[in-house]
């Protein structure tokens, strides 16, 4: 269930973007920028949230009208063992630590379709959350440490769980648009796993951005995941990539070495609470991709 504190969008005085290195916060930004809402990114060379003094420097920072989004996490290509799961509870225990005696607008929290199995095929906002994998996990802890917090201090929490995020300045490079981009303009081939015969969900970083902006106006409260509706499988996302490249790529498959799985959304609470927001056609947005990397490999 979503609640919006302000059903006729408000904008918030300030907006504070904790990870401003991150993929999403940088396209957050500029389009903040565009709508002519004050924000702040705020990155780990300002305030390391996995240093004690991270607490106090927030309190310094984030003022009782500000709006904070939350994207700072070490992502799995940054480690996918224990080290890096206590690394992304720490800092949000200093998070944690700074509400205890202070209050905001509200808070949005950038979580992850990886606190679902990996084998559901149909996920929804009351799927169990059974993650397969530490960083799946991290999100559930994060999710709920907040929700205490946050809960204990009456402030309105807006988990946003996304699903694959694609967009020309991706920085994790995961199996999907963003490699198959990559690989293709560089190597001039796109390796598929098996015959790419999983179906998945993907959405456009720009409508990521724009449905963020919508929380943000809406001061909304609950959980919402973020995904398209539509599916398509990893051999005809690639066919679709070959016809944006300027020159002949061969799709190339390697040997399967996980079971075949299929993930589908279903966006019914999304439609429903936000009717106005509509996601970019997966084309237009591939096509924009496209043009953007091939713009920065020409320059």
């Amino acid at each position: 269930m979503i609640k919006h504190h302000h059903p006729t969008p408000v904008n918030p005085k300030r907006v504070v973007i904790l990870g401003s290195a991150g993929f999403i916060a940088r396209d957050l930004a500029r389009y903040l920028d565009e709508l002519g809402i004050d924000n702040l990114p705020v990155g780990s060379e300002q305030i390391n949230l996995i240093n004690p003094e991270s607490v106090e420097q927030l309190g310094r920072l984030i003022q009782p009208d500000d709006a904070l989004v939350i994207s700072s996490a070490l992502t799995p290509e940054k480690g996918k063992d224990v080290h890096t799961f206590m690394k992304n509870l720490l800092m949000i225990n200093h998070v944690a630590a700074f509400f205890e005696n202070a209050r905001c607008r509200q808070v949005v929290y950038l979580s992850s379709d990886a606190v679902y199995d990996e084998q559901a095929s149909l996920l929804s906002e009351a799927t169990p959350r059974s993650p397969a994998n530490l960083y799946g996990l991290m999100h559930v802890a994060r999710e709920q440490m907040l929700q205490f917090v946050l809960g204990n201090r009456q402030v309105p929490l807006c988990i946003v769980r996304p699903c694959a995020i694609y967009g020309a300045r991706d920085t994790h490079n995961s199996y999907g648009p963003n490699r198959f981009f990559r690989t293709a303009l560089k190597d001039r081939k796109i390796l598929l796993f098996g015959q790419g015969e999983e179906r998945r969900d993907h959405i456009y970083i720009h409508d990521v951005t724009r449905f963020l902006s919508l929380c943000l106006q809406h001061a909304s409260q609950g959980t919402v995941n973020l995904a398209s509706g539509q599916t398509i499988s990893f051999h005809d996302l690639a066919q679709l990539i070959v016809k944006l490249c300027p020159h002949p790529v061969p799709i190339e498959c390697l040997p399967r070495s996980t079971p075949i799985t299929h993930r589908h959304f279903d966006v019914s609470l999304r439609l429903r609470e936000f009717p106005r927001f509509a996601c970019t056609s997966l084309e237009t947005g591939l096509a924009e991709t496209g043009q953007e990397l091939l713009s920065e490999a020409n320059d």
